[in-house]
């Protein structure tokens, strides 16, 4: 499973659950006292992240599909072949998933870039802050900046003016 897709989709549905909380009163029903607690939600969120990467990988070993982890690269050989951490790897069909990461620049480009965090850094995050910006005017930006104001973070969400039409 993806594991940032997954934890948006569980986070985003954390939020939905807090609208629903919010707008409670409007249908007749009294919620008073509700707590949200940041700890609960992200400890059963990771656990149900670990449980379905280990449901995928272990149908993947069903199928006898081997599963190779590293930094791989295309070879010259006359057959599709791929090299992953100096051993080569040939069949007719080749699936190279390469994942990604985020790149913070350097404060030499951007003060202060180093102080913030990426989307990955978003998951990590032990607790609710109480004041947030999202910089950025993509989905994910826009989504975390939703489901952080709708739990309780103070959001602001900057966007590049010249970008933005």
């Amino acid at each position: 499973a993806n594991p940032k897709l997954v934890c948006g989709q569980v986070m985003w549905n954390t939020a939905v659950h807090a609208e629903f909380i919010h707008d409670h009163a409007d249908y007749g029903f009294e919620t008073p006292g509700v707590k949200f607690n940041w700890r609960t939600i992200k400890e059963k969120r990771d656990a149900y992240v670990r449980r379905l990467n280990d449901i995928y990988e272990n149908n993947v070993r069903k199928a006898h599909i081997d599963i190779i982890r590293g930094y791989g690269k295309f070879t010259v050989d006359p057959e599709p072949t791929i090299e992953v951490d100096g051993k080569k790897y040939t069949a007719p069909h080749i699936l190279i998933a390469t994942g990604g990461r985020p790149v913070v620049p350097p404060d030499s480009e951007i003060p202060g870039a180093s102080l913030g965090m990426t989307s990955d850094g978003f998951f990590e995050l032990e607790e609710l802050p109480r004041r947030s910006v999202i910089v950025g005017a993509g989905y994910i930006a826009v989504e975390i900046a939703g489901i952080l104001s709708t739990l309780g973070s103070k959001s602001s969400l900057l966007i590049r003016h010249d970008k933005v039409l």
